[in-house]
């Protein structure tokens, strides 16, 4: 287990859930990320973290290529899963992260829920 992790407690918001039903993805695949991303930005929303990985496909059928993002927030014990997306592109580092405007506009609306 990354260092980064010991000790936090993972709380997922009512808003994950949705994304990743949406987006077909799992607990097991959004903790994999979590403890090995490919790259970490600041997140969209105030203190918070984007990480991200590569869409990788293990079987014969070609999928299409893309990124997965996560955007969590720390507090002292606790860390925050706010969001997940499916990006369909590469994104470049250091740029802004490709968030779809849906995802920021429901996280808008959400009062303080991942602060």
């Amino acid at each position: 287990m990354n260092a980064d992790m010991t000790y936090k407690k993972i709380y997922w918001t009512d808003h994950v859930k949705l994304k990743m039903r949406q987006y077909g993805l799992s607990k097991g695949k959004l903790l994999n990320l979590l403890a090995k991303p490919e790259r970490k930005e600041q997140g969209i929303a105030p203190q918070t973290v984007a990480v991200m990985t590569a869409n990788k496909s293990y079987s014969k059928v070609k999928k299409p290529s893309g990124e997965i993002w996560l955007m969590y927030a720390d507090t002292d014990n606790l860390r925050k899963i706010i969001s997940a997306w499916r990006y369909p592109g590469i994104s470049k580092p250091g740029e802004p992260i490709p968030i779809p405007e849906s995802i920021l506009k429901e996280l808008e609306n959400i009062n303080g829920e991942y602060e």
